[in-house]
C-alpha cells in the first residue's frame, strides 16, 4: 500500500498550518475528505485540495513532494508512523511530537521542535532561531525525543531543553543552550558566543572552544571521562556523527553559577 502523498501543485497564496495531516488525524479518512481539509491561516482559508494533488492511502506514511517556508506546524503533535517532507518547511516543524519520525529534506523555519516529548526529528539542511525551544509564555522548550540538524541552526538552539537530545552537525549562532533545564545539546562546526548562558543543568558538548564563555562558568580542568566516551560512542551507533566529537579527556566547564550552576560544557582539547 503506497503511502499518503501530497504533492504541491501551486505556492501557498497564504501560510499554511499542517498539523491536521498527521499519520492518527489521517486514519479512517477518504481522499476526497482530506482534500477538503481546510489548511490556509488567512480568512481565505485554502484547503487541501486548492495547494496539494493527492495520491496513494497509507496514512502511515506520508510525503510532502515540494517544499516552502510557508508550510508551518508540519507534524505537530504526532504520535507514531512518518512523515517526510521533501523540500523546506516553515515555522515550529515536528512541534508537540509525541513519538514517530519527522524528515525534512531541506531547510526548517524557527521553533523546529518546539515542545517535543518523544519521537525523532531530522533535518538535513539549516534551521532557524530557537530549535526545541519553548514559544513565548512557556516554561521549557523539548521535553524528549531525539532533533538532528545536518546543517547550521540559528540562535538560541536548545533554549529552555528540559529532556532529549538536539544535534547541531555544522555550526549554531549565539546563547546556544541558554537557560537549559537538563538534556543533553551536541554542536559540531562551532557555536556562537556564550553558550550555556543562565544553563541550570544539562550538558553542552562541542568539538571545539566556544567563542566566547559566560564569565560565570568555572574551568574544571580536562580530567578522564567516562561519559565522553559512552556519548561519542552513542552519537556514532545512532548514526549522527562519523568520528568521536570529544575524546578521553575534553576541557570541561562548569556553570552558569549566575544561577544554579550544575551544568556543563564540554568541548574537545
Amino acid at each position: 500500500m503506497k503511502g499518503l502523498t501530497f504533492t504541491l501543485v501551486t505556492e501557498p497564496p497564504e501560510r499554511l498550518d499542517l498539523s491536521p495531516l498527521t499519520p492518527e488525524r489521517l486514519a479512517g479518512i477518504e481522499r476526497r475528505d482530506v482534500e477538503g481539509i481546510q489548511i490556509g491561516m488567512s480568512k481565505h482559508g485554502s484547503k487541501v485540495g486548492d495547494i496539494f494533488r493527492v495520491a496513494g492511502s497509507d496514512p502511515t506514511s506520508i510525503v510532502f513532494e515540494g517544499g516552502s517556508t510557508r508550510l508551518d506546524l508540519v507534524a505537530q503533535g504526532m504520535r507514531g508512523g512518518s512523515v517526510r517532507l521533501v523540500g523546506n518547511a516553515g515555522a515550529q516543524a515536528g512541534r508537540a511530537m509525541r513519538g514517530g519520525k519527522l524528515t525534512i529534506e531541506g531547510n526548517s523555519g524557527p521553533y523546529a521542535g518546539s515542545g517535543m516529548r518523544g519521537g525523532r526529528l531530522e533535518i538535513t539542511g539549516n534551521a532557524g532561531d530557537h530549535l526545541g525551544a519553548p514559544l513565548v509564555g512557556e516554561l521549557a522548550g523539548m521535553n524528549g525525543g531525539v532533533l538532528i540538524v545536518r546543517g547550521k541552526a540559528g540562535a538560541f538552539a536548545a533554549d529552555r531543553m528540559r529532556r532529549g537530545l538536539i544535534a547541531v552537525l555544522k555550526g549554531s549562532g549565539d546563547l546556544a543552550g541558554s537557560r537549559m533545564i537538563a538534556g543533553t545539546l551536541v554542536v559540531a562546526g562551532g557555536t556562537g558566543d556564550m553558550p550555556g548562558y543562565l544553563m541550570r543543568r544539562g550538558s553542552i558538548l562541542l568539538d571545539r572552544a566556544p567563542a566566547r564563555m559566560s564569565p560565570s562558568f568555572v574551568e574544571c580542568g580536562a580530567p578522564e571521562s567516562v561519559f565522553a566516551a559512552i556519548i561519542d560512542r552513542h552519537l556514532i551507533a545512532e548514526g549522527i556523527l562519523k568520528r568521536p566529537l570529544l575524546g578521553s579527556a575534553p576541557r570541561k566547564y562548569g556553570g552558569d553559577n549566575a544561577v544554579l550552576g550544575m551544568g556543563e560544557v564540554l568541548f574537545s582539547r
